[in-house]
Formats: structure tokens, sequence, C-alpha cells
């Protein structure tokens, strides 16, 4: 792991692209990623489009809560330099701490499940950080639990805890929610995201309701406890993020781990967009928010690429 103490630090830099086009640091390339139209989702009449948040340079939407939130912790005072960063994760977030924490010369501790895709346990530690499994039986909620039982021990540690957060939904207000209303040109009619920590979605609902009080927000979640869509929270039967409020959905859909996996597959072989099963999952739900809606325009964000779910076995599944 980085033992060098940092040059920059994350609040010094920000989280959004400089629009002077110089790049201090890999932070600054977080953020304004592209969105783009998915026609064989469409009917009705209306418009489909994904925001591939693979595209930031750590592969995933957790990129801008990790900024954010380690930037909050600067300011704070609570991330010193030469500091630990310690959270728990499933993966995405963890690979954003741990490219964040390399950059900037912060050492980072993670809690994963032991389940979690080889792929992305992998890049976690290819950007030095510490890897604490946990019980793959008891999913993300075991590993909030180890982080949580560290920390007691460790109090010295930086532990943002991303599911309690506010700057983890902040970063999604400030950015996002709007990055989707200029390129939308603000025609957009819905907003769909899955829940995970709730971040993405809180912020940016809360944002785009701001600006325009008529678009209709539809969170997204797994149909089941027993469940294999990565990244999504069955919210029932799991550890509720404390910055998760039910109330700013209009809609709350359910999706399957099977129609996941196809939608998926499909994003790849019939429109070339190799996402992952989040992302497949939030497609299903935008596809049918397009369909009840007539004349809508539906955005819904991929939150990461598929490169990193190589070794699941659905891919090979029947088209």
């Amino acid at each position: 792991m980085s033992q060098a103490l940092p040059t920059q630090r994350a609040s010094d830099i920000g989280y959004r692209i400089s629009d002077i086009g110089y790049r201090a640091s890999v932070l600054s390339l977080i953020g304004h990623t592209p969105l783009v139209r998915l026609e064989p989702l469409e009917s009705a009449g209306s418009r489909v489009y994904a925001k591939l948040e693979w595209q930031n340079p750590g592969g995933s939407v957790k990129d801008r809560a990790a900024a954010r939130m380690i930037a909050d912790g600067e300011k704070s005072g609570a991330l010193l330099p030469g500091g630990t960063i310690l959270d728990a994760t499933s993966g995405n977030t963890g690979i954003a701490y741990a490219m964040i924490g390399a950059a900037l010369g912060y050492r980072v501790r993670l809690c994963v499940p032991a389940n979690v895709t080889p792929e992305r346990l992998r890049m976690i530690r290819a950007f030095g950080a510490e890897v604490v499994l946990t019980d793959p039986m008891d999913g993300s909620d075991g590993a909030i639990r180890e982080a949580r039982a560290i920390h007691a021990r460790e109090p010295r540690l930086f532990y943002p805890d991303q599911y309690n957060n506010d700057a983890n939904w902040r970063a999604h207000y400030d950015t996002t929610a709007v990055e989707i209303w200029e390129q939308t040109a603000g025609s957009i009619t819905h907003f769909v995201a899955g829940l995970g920590t709730s971040g993405t979605f809180m912020g940016t609902t809360r944002r785009l309701r701001a600006i325009t009080p008529d678009v209709r927000a539809i969170s997204v979640q797994p149909d089941s406890p027993l469940h294999g869509i990565e990244g999504l929270k069955h919210m029932a039967s799991s550890i509720v993020p404390g910055i998760y409020d039910e109330r700013e959905a209009d809609a709350d859909l359910r999706v399957s781990t099977e129609d996941a996996h196809a939608m998926t597959r499909r994003l790849a072989g019939e429109m070339g967009l190799f996402a992952g099963v989040s992302s497949g999952a939030a497609a299903v739900a935008a596809a049918g928010v397009a369909a009840s809606a007539p004349g809508s325009v539906v955005v819904t964000i991929f939150p990461d690429g598929g490169a990193r779910y190589l070794s699941e076995p659905f891919w090979e599944e029947q088209r």
C-alpha cells in the first residue's frame, strides 16, 4: 500500500472536471460521463437514456461519492495527511477509495464480502488497499458490521461510513443531477436508479426535483433477499442505509436476477454496451417505465461496466 504523504488533497482538487482542460489529478477526471440513447428499449413514443458511469476513472458511479466523502473528511480534519481510510464495500466504492488513496497518499483498509467477484478484488488490491474479507453469507451487512467493529477498536481511522454519510448523496445532488438536466436540455420526465447505498438515487432525485418538481423518480431493487444483482440491496432484508428515505420515490420497482442477467447480455449483444448486472436491472426498469408512460423521457444510471463481472457464469447462458 502507498506510504507517501499526499502532495494534493481531494478538497483542494475538487471532484468535478476542470473547465480549463488541465488535469491536476485523476480526481479531476471524475464526472461529466456520457448519456447514451437506448432506442431498442423504447416504446409508446418514449425515449430512454442511460448515463454511463463506468466512464469515471475508477470505473463506476462510486467515484463521485468516494471523492466527496474524502474531501469532506479532509475539510473536517477527520482525515489527516498519511491517514487511513476504512469502510465496508461490496466492491465499487472500495475501488474508488483505493484509487483515490493511491493518488493522494492515503492508506485504505476495506471490509469486503468474500464472494465479491475476483475482478473487483484484484482491482482493489492493485491500487494497494488492504482487504478484510467477511463471511459471504452475510453479504454487505457483514462487511458493515466488521468495519464498525474495527473502527471501535481503532477510532483514529477515518471511517466515512458510506451508508450513513450525507456527502454520499450530496455528491450526486451537486453533479449527477445537474449533468443529466443539462444533457437532456431539461426534457427529462422520469429518473430511474437502483438502490445500494441509495446515494445516487437520493441525491439525483432531490436536485432534479429542486429544478423541476414534475420529474418522477423510480427506485429499483432486487425482487428477493437471495439475489445475484451485485451492488443493489433488497432493503426489507438488509441493514437500511441511514441516508435512504423511501418517501423520495414515486414508485419502487423490483427486478429479478434472471431478468437483470438477460438484459445485461442484451445490452452487450444488441447495443454494444458492456454493462454490469446492476445496469441490466436499471435497464429493465427503465424500459418498463417508458412503456407505461407514453411520450416520456426516461434517464437511468448504469453504475459500472461488465469487465469486473467477467467471471460470472451468466454470460454463457442462452441469449
